[in-house]
């Protein structure tokens, strides 16, 4: 079967040097940011249980119920453990033209994995990203430009050229060969096509780079065989905007209360929820501390969970009044 194109954005804030934590030893933190607290569950909550499934059952009368006709996929942290590939690929670029931030720095920018663990969930994109900690932390020196860049077009020939040059990278490490699906996401996919149900890829990422990944992660013939592929290109509002998914259901001819999304941060559940779909967790070391509540379950990874755990699932959820 061809693949269907059918016709993805992290909330913007303010993390970094001036990001404090402040973790406490029972089920929730704070992470501050400027003016700004979020709050997130302990890795510890979901580190060894699962969430039961959202239910309000009546004693009175059988509960409606949810029939699983379409599965969709997130790409980045779902189908990937992407986030440290991006960030090793960042690094490599600001090693390649010796970024140093700030200007006086005696090495090369590297940004750490804790770090990058909070930044990725906290500003989204590659471009906001390192505009946002240059503007924060000086605008560096590099071989692309001698002396700090200062007008707005140099500034922008600077994140343009580090970004074009991480992407590259990225790719390379993809089609390396030394990156793998996470456990469980083939096995879970190939089970889907063959009980019949609709299966379906819905990434925020730019559509060159999920086909990319795609086709060297799950093989050209299973992104083929997808029924719908949606990437970030295909939407005008982002996730944790509902339209990639409410988009998907349509293309599918799906109601989007028979659709199960599976996710791995607190913005893809939200652009599911919004979107009337039912949706799993599986996070990543970057997400595990996010508040999931609205989930109904939550995984460390798939490689235990079989399309059957996600049909009895889907048919204990009460649909809405």
């Amino acid at each position: 079967m061809a693949v269907v194109y059918c016709n993805h954005s992290a909330v913007l804030l303010s993390p970094s040097t001036a990001v404090s934590s402040s973790l406490s030893s029972t089920s929730s933190s704070l992470l501050v940011v400027g003016f700004k607290t979020l709050r997130f569950k302990s890795r510890s909550v979901y580190s060894k249980t699962r969430v039961s499934p959202v239910s309000a059952l009546s004693s009175s009368s059988p509960p409606p119920s949810r029939s699983l006709e379409a599965l969709i996929f997130d790409c980045d942290g779902v189908i990937l453990e992407s986030e440290n590939l991006h960030r090793q690929a960042y690094n490599d670029a600001f090693s390649h033209f010796d970024v140093r931030c700030p200007p006086s720095s005696s090495e090369s920018l590297d940004w750490s994995l804790d770090f990058y663990d909070k930044f990725q969930n906290l500003v989204g994109g590659g471009k906001p990203k390192m505009r946002w900690y240059f503007k924060e932390n000086g605008w560096p020196t590099s071989t692309i430009f001698v002396s700090p860049p200062e007008s707005d077009d140099d500034r922008a020939k600077l994140i343009d050229t580090l970004q074009d040059w991480k992407t590259e990278r990225y790719k390379e490490i993809i089609k390396s060969g030394s990156v793998e699906p996470r456990p469980g996401v083939i096995r879970l996919m190939d089970e889907a096509k063959a009980a019949g149900k609709k299966l379906a890829v819905c990434s925020a990422a730019t559509k060159s780079s999920v086909i990319m990944c795609l086709e060297n992660l799950i093989d050209i013939e299973r992104f083929q065989g997808l029924d719908c592929f949606l990437a970030g290109d295909d939407v005008k509002e982002k996730k944790p905007d509902p339209s990639i998914y409410i988009t998907a259901a349509e293309k599918l001819g799906v109601s989007v209360k028979d659709c199960l999304v599976i996710e791995d941060s607190v913005i893809g559940l939200q652009a599911a929820t919004k979107a009337g779909m039912s949706c799993v967790i599986t996070y990543t070391s970057s997400t595990s501390d996010q508040d999931f509540k609205d989930a109904i379950s939550v995984y460390p990874d798939l490689s235990n969970v079989k399309l059957k755990d996600l049909e009895t699932l889907l048919q204990t959820i009460v649909t809405a009044a």
